[in-house]
């Protein structure tokens, strides 16, 4: 079985071989740590991880929906131990030089007012050059992808997540509370955005899966209220969702840390039928939202970090406490948020030894655990 077609039965509650050996990645300084622990120099970053542990791997379809041009980028001041940076999307922020991964300090944002949000909105042009491979890129792209053992993803952007990233939390919850109309208008840009990109993909490639990001959650809840997500995101996430199910487009996830509960079951209802990346140490429980919404709700992550953290014991438990909802299908598990400094490369290859014994994953060969 391919992991093209295990994924795809997999998420369709069909028997497989395995479930799909998946995980989500590292924090930047794991590898430095790891490496001072055993693991070889060569492995920097998530794709060589990948290929390291022997993870199943997907494909992308290639287009981007962000900000184009970017803003011009670079250092703005620099310290003995602090950056002042602009990055390309136009925010300002502090961060340390030490490589450490931590929340900048954010300075200042794109999007104050609507006179910014009206040149701003000028980088978000779905004709905009650079979006797609030129032609011939583009149909030897499609032949790759259409024959790929792989499972094969679209990109659908972001409704919410980005405009929070240009204005500042702060910034987004004003203008949902005080100007409606304007975030209206963001929002359906955003939306009329995503569907002019993916029309042609999803007509020309055979797609298996479509993935938003939108992290709008803290520990506590989302950022803004339900009431205000079903106003605002629910009616555009379903002109996205009812075009990929036109194209037979039936997994469609969303990348959302924190602890969504109040509104996972509003993702559902407009056609985001898939939770990632699960965070239980923020109080989202994989379990618990299938108990809540059933088979409809499909699941990947879930997997809590801070089991890697404490030791095998706890992994061992970890694990045990998610094989129901491994044999029932529609869940891939893995790591509930990218892997922290804190967990060790001794624990990391227990888990991932551990996970393979427990749900029947066959050892790839090199694969050190």
């Amino acid at each position: 079985m391919t992991s093209r077609e295990r994924f795809v039965r997999c998420m369709h509650y069909q028997s497989v071989d395995h479930v799909p050996d998946w995980e989500f990645g590292y924090w930047d300084e794991v590898y430095r740590l790891w490496q001072e622990q055993g693991m070889p120099d060569w492995v920097t970053d998530e794709e060589k991880a990948n290929r390291f542990f022997g993870f199943e791997m997907q494909e992308g379809v290639h287009l981007y929906g962000g900000l184009l041009p970017y803003f011009e980028s670079g250092v703005i001041e620099d310290g003995e131990t602090r950056q002042i940076v602009r990055d390309g999307e136009g925010v300002l922020y502090e961060q340390k030089k030490d490589g450490t991964s931590s929340i900048p300090h954010y300075l200042e944002f794109p999007i104050k007012s609507r006179a910014d949000w009206k040149e701003f909105k000028k980088r978000l042009d779905p004709s905009t050059p650079g979006r797609f491979l030129e032609e011939m890129q583009w149909e030897e792209h499609k032949r790759k992808l259409n024959s790929s053992a792989r499972p094969v993803e679209i990109g659908l952007g972001s409704l919410f997540g980005w405009i929070r990233n240009w204005m500042g939390f702060e910034g987004v919850a004003i203008a949902c509370a005080e100007d409606p109309n304007w975030v209206h208008e963001m929002v359906e840009t955003l939306c009329d955005l995503t569907c002019a990109l993916i029309e042609r993909p999803l007509k020309e490639i055979k797609i298996d899966f479509g993935g938003f990001w939108e992290d709008m959650a803290f520990n506590h809840g989302p950022i803004i209220s339900p009431e205000m997500f079903r106003t605002f995101l629910v009616p555009r996430y379903k002109r996205i969702t009812e075009m990929c199910h036109r194209r037979g487009v039936e997994v469609i996830y969303v990348d959302c840390d924190g602890n969504i509960n109040a509104i996972a079951g509003l993702w559902l209802e407009s056609g985001v039928n898939c939770m990632f990346p699960v965070e239980v140490a923020a109080g989202t429980d994989p379990l618990q939202l299938r108990r809540r919404f059933g088979r409809p709700m499909l699941l990947m992550g879930g997997v809590n970090k801070h089991a890697l953290i404490a030791g095998k014991e706890a992994i061992d438990r970890e694990l045990a406490r998610l094989a129901p909802l491994v044999e029932e299908g529609g869940y891939i598990p893995h790591v509930d948020h990218r892997v922290p400094a804190d967990v060790s490369y001794e624990n990391y290859l227990y888990y991932v030894k551990r996970k393979r014994e427990i749900f029947g994953i066959p050892k790839p060969e090199d694969s050190p655990a």
